[in-house]
């Protein structure tokens, strides 16, 4: 399935492929718990950015290899190269347009995510 998505504004749009029942994660970290993220890790070429390249600004944080992407005018992070699957793109299943019909959400420990991370490994492959 084909699923739109976008920032709060729509400066910023977006189309992802996933299956129909969507498999996501719920990240107890501090970003991710203060961003509402919900994820869902899929493979580069199921992603593409449609409109606001230019309306995006780039926030890293201690190792610097996960990009999470910002809206400049209404500061939504729809989605960021997520450093658990770096030749991935993570997308925030609350910033699509069309919800799926099923979304499995399976916790995180994301507080300790050195001792975790490796579970993750496997989502944008």
């Amino acid at each position: 399935m084909i699923y739109n998505g976008s920032c709060h504004c729509k400066a910023v749009t977006f189309q992802v492929e996933a299956p129909e029942e969507i498999d996501t994660v719920d990240c107890n970290c501090s970003i991710c718990t203060k961003t509402g993220f919900l994820h869902l890790i899929v493979q580069k070429n199921k992603f593409t950015l449609l409109t606001g390249k230019n309306n995006i600004t780039t926030y890293t944080f201690n190792t610097g290899v996960a990009q999470h992407y910002f809206c400049t005018t209404c500061g939504i992070k729809p989605f960021y190269i997520p450093r658990s699957n770096p030749d991935g793109f993570d997308v925030n299943v609350r910033c699509l347009d069309d919800q799926p019909d099923t979304i499995n959400i399976s916790k995180f420990d994301g507080e300790h995510w050195e001792d975790h991370a490796h579970t993750l490994a496997h989502k944008s492959k």
